[in-house]
């Protein structure tokens, strides 16, 4: 591209967040030179200035500058990698439920949803496998940290990934979580309204912690549900219920209320960190998916809890089985 071009957003990609609408109509655009050029006003919706986490919306204008094709813009094209025969077998047998527009899979713990340094083998470099001919590759809508395990659920088309994005967007799900505490909650049942802020710890990780007053403006809002529903000498199994869906939103609110999760060395520290028996893994899992379906009804799926969970829920004679999930605000 020699010239600014005005490019027109399309009704199957109403909803989408900017850099992935860049993803898709210039693939060789890195995501840090397109960071620059939303910094610089290069880039803009409807002539204004946005971040890239911005939502485009169907009939809008984005701007798009000169292109030229140089190694500070391009990212050397790698030969797809090919999918073998075990990954490939894996990621269908993840398969909790598929029809002409979805497909939910039953993330396994410890399996990342997207790639990142050192990080090549992933649900998404593995979704290529689940298309059918005639199809495109099916399309990420939402994430699981990688040590969470569950219901996670994925586009087939264009327009479903967009429709599912909104639906996600307008809260027009229901999520629920199963988790192992360390301590039990009180009261039993609650809600813990607390904003999320994002800061680099002192071992120099980045970690979300509840926001202090004085950081109102920098600080997300975040809600969450909490159930008990069983206790095990000084251990809870608890359903979640996220409200908002920030990152790590539930593992911090639990860790705040002086319960971590059971495995979660990251916000739990030692007092979350699992002895004897029970595996020193996460114990989070994304029990259950309700969601409004592309086509209009309502899509209802429950995933079964990853080995590591299981034997820990045998072991304290927990019912794996049990469908409450009920909540009180």
């Amino acid at each position: 591209m020699t010239a600014v071009v005005q490019l027109k957003i399309k009704p199957e990609e109403d909803g989408l967040r900017l850099d992935r609408w860049f993803a898709r109509h210039f693939p060789q655009l890195t995501h840090g030179r397109l960071e620059k050029l939303l910094r610089t006003g290069q880039v803009r919706v409807e002539g204004a200035r946005v971040k890239a986490n911005h939502r485009v919306a169907e009939g809008q204008t984005v701007r798009v500058p000169p292109l030229p094709i140089s190694s500070e813009v391009v990212q050397a094209e790698k030969p797809k990698p090919k999918i073998s025969a075990k990954d490939r077998s894996l990621i269908e047998d993840l398969v909790l439920y598929r029809d002409s527009e979805v497909i939910v899979l039953n993330k396994p713990a410890g399996l990342a949803v997207q790639g990142g340094t050192k990080t090549e083998r992933h649900i998404d470099a593995l979704l290529p496998a689940l298309a059918r001919e005639g199809e495109d590759r099916p399309r990420l809508v939402h994430r699981l940290d990688r040590d969470t395990s569950g219901v996670m659920i994925v586009a087939v088309t264009a327009r479903s990934a967009a429709a599912l994005a909104n639906a996600f967007r307008a809260r027009d799900t229901q999520k629920i979580y199963w988790a192992l505490t360390k301590g039990l909650p009180l009261p039993r049942s609650g809600k813990i309204d607390a904003s999320l802020i994002k800061r680099a710890a002192a071992d120099g990780r980045e970690r979300v912690r509840i926001a202090n007053q004085d950081e109102d403006e920098e600080a997300k809002s975040a809600v969450t549900l909490y159930d008990v529903i069983e206790t095990a000498t000084t251990m809870a199994w608890v359903a979640l219920m996220p409200l908002t869906g920030r990152t790590h939103q539930l593992r911090a609110h639990m860790a705040a209320i002086g319960t971590p999760i059971v495995g979660d060395g990251k916000y739990g520290g030692e007092p979350s960190r699992s002895h004897g028996e029970i595996p020193n893994r996460l114990m989070l899992h994304a029990r259950r998916l309700r969601i409004r379906h592309p086509k209009g009804h309502y899509l209802d799926v429950t995933a079964p809890l990853p080995p590591h969970m299981a034997t820990v829920w045998d072991m304290f004679g927990f019912d794996k089985n049990d469908k409450r999930d009920s909540f009180k605000e």
